[in-house]
């Protein structure tokens, strides 16, 4: 419940103040509304893994979902950059971050912030050259 509530008290109303706009692609696996700048990806906030962990209350998993069913370079392929998540018969390419925003009693949210918005633009700016549609 505490991460959802800085989600939503906190990140996605910051997010929205930088150009950021509601999404209406459904995630395969992630319940909640996500993100986004441009249709080309898509940010959500995954607040179940780790929900059961003793210090996760202090940091949410961050994916960065492209919607498409896309052919990508080797380059832009494996764990540092994208990886696929399928669901059904459709494969989506995707990239997860772990995101702490609370270190014991100190809380680092706007740095968490600038993290997950710079991530977005590099990796937009990975996929924005390939002309995906």
């Amino acid at each position: 419940m505490f991460r959802r509530s800085i989600i939503t008290g906190y990140f996605e109303p910051q997010l929205l103040g930088l150009d950021f706009l509601r999404s209406d692609v459904r995630h395969p696996s992630i319940t909640d509304g996500g993100l986004m700048q441009s249709g080309l990806l898509h940010v959500f906030f995954d607040v179940d893994t780790g929900a059961d962990y003793p210090d996760g209350d202090e940091w949410v998993i961050v994916e960065y979902l492209l919607p498409l069913d896309a052919s990508l370079p080797d380059s832009l392929k494996g764990t540092d950059h994208f990886t696929t998540i399928s669901a059904g018969s459709k494969t989506y390419w995707h990239h997860r971050e772990l995101v702490r925003f609370k270190y014991g009693k100190s809380k680092k949210l706007s740095e968490s912030l600038v993290f997950i918005e710079s991530k977005y633009k590099e990796l937009h700016g990975m996929l924005e050259p390939l002309e995906l549609s």
